[in-house]
Order: C-alpha cells, then sequence, then structure tokens
C-alpha cells in the first residue's frame, strides 16, 4: 500500500509540473563551419550607421530549465557586446561575450552546481559568445542566425525576434528553446527527477540611440 502511494504522489507531481519549453519554439541548430562568423550580406564593415554598446544596463540574458519535478530561473549578470546597426535593420550585426561564471540561479547551490563541471564549467570554458551572421523578416518579426560557442562547443542556430527600431532606441526580444546536448552539457540529474534536455533562453535589448 505505501509502495502504491509513494506512485500515486510522484505521478501527480510529475504531471503536475509543466516544462516551461513546451510552447517555446526551438532553436535550430546546424554544425557552424568552424570559421569566424563573416558580416551579414549587405553589411559593409565599419560603415555602420551607429554602434550600440550591449551591457547589463540595458540588456537582459536569462533562460529557464527544468526537472521533472520543477522548474529554475536563471540568467547572467557580466557580459558585453555591440550591435552595428545598419538600415535596413537586417544588414545589422550583433556580437556579445558573456563571461559565465556570472551565472546564477533562483537557488545558491544550484548556482554552484550549474557552474561546475556537471553543467557550465566556468572555470573551463570562462566565456560565451554569439556573433550573428544574418537577420531576415519573417511574417511580423524577424529570425537571427548566428554562431554560438558554449561550453567549448560552435553551434550554427536560429531563433526568432521582435526587433523595433525608433529614433530613440533599439529594442528585440526573443524567447526560445536550445538542446543541452548539442552543447555537451550532458548530466542526467537525479534517477527519480530528470533534467529536462530543452533550456529556455530569454533575451532582451533595449538600446539607446545617441542623439
Amino acid at each position: 500500500m505505501r509502495i502504491l502511494s509513494f506512485f500515486v504522489l510522484f505521478g501527480w507531481a510529475v504531471s503536475g509540473c509543466k516544462d516551461p519549453a513546451a510552447n517555446v519554439t526551438s532553436a535550430t541548430v546546424e554544425s557552424a563551419t568552424g570559421e569566424k562568423a563573416a558580416a551579414p550580406a549587405g553589411a559593409t564593415p565599419g560603415e555602420a550607421l551607429a554602434s550600440l554598446a550591449i551591457n547589463p544596463s540595458n540588456t537582459k540574458v536569462e533562460f529557464v530549465g527544468a526537472k521533472v519535478t520543477r522548474s529554475h530561473e536563471g540568467g547572467f549578470t557580466d557580459f558585453a557586446g555591440m550591435v552595428e546597426l545598419n538600415d535596413p535593420i537586417e544588414k545589422s550585426q550583433i556580437d556579445i561575450t558573456i563571461q559565465t561564471a556570472s551565472l546564477y540561479a533562483d537557488e545558491e547551490k544550484l548556482t554552484k552546481h550549474l557552474k561546475s563541471d556537471d553543467f557550465f564549467a566556468v572555470e573551463k570554458y570562462p566565456t560565451a559568445t554569439f556573433r550573428s551572421t544574418e537577420i531576415r523578416k519573417e511574417g511580423d518579426g524577424h529570425v537571427i542566425t548566428g554562431d554560438l560557442t558554449l561550453h567549448g562547443i560552435t553551434k550554427r542556430i536560429s531563433f526568432p525576434a521582435t526587433i523595433t527600431a525608433t529614433d530613440q532606441e533599439v529594442s528585440a526580444t526573443s524567447e526560445f528553446s536550445i538542446n543541452r546536448h548539442d552543447f555537451a552539457i550532458t548530466y542526467p540529474g537525479m534517477p527519480d527527477d530528470l533534467i529536462r534536455d530543452l533550456v529556455v533562453l530569454k533575451l532582451s535589448l533595449k538600446l539607446p540611440r545617441q542623439s
């Protein structure tokens, strides 16, 4: 009877925990060329309309990971980059470097574990980088393609984004999922509380333009 009760309770817990990636678009992932990502077609190096700085004061880089029983939120607090703004916006380029040791999660113990070799291995891989290779219009939004280097592995990914440019600022938001196994982050979790493969990434940028 005790065994039956355990499985009933466990089944209830599992069914009651939603997968945060279930209704989020998955990024498409391809092998990178091995060469440094080139500027988007039509962009002329050194002739951008403006160079807009990316930093923690105007940008958020967040994630949501999940086990079978619950999800955890986190992000990064130390990163820097640039948007080389062109006209049209599709000729622009994004370049960002994240210091992985700045990772945080919603529990101190989890933060330490995520920094360990089981996950991000921040001492071995102190940075993660993204450099766009293409921004294209698709429907009411855009799709951004570029090379993401994470955990020492580079993949070319494409993900949806909403981009708005005004005379005052350039803003962009994006929410998509990646499979951690694509970047050799394979720690399975506990046998009775496995870690889900998909991790949701949330990006938000509000970059002021100089007057």
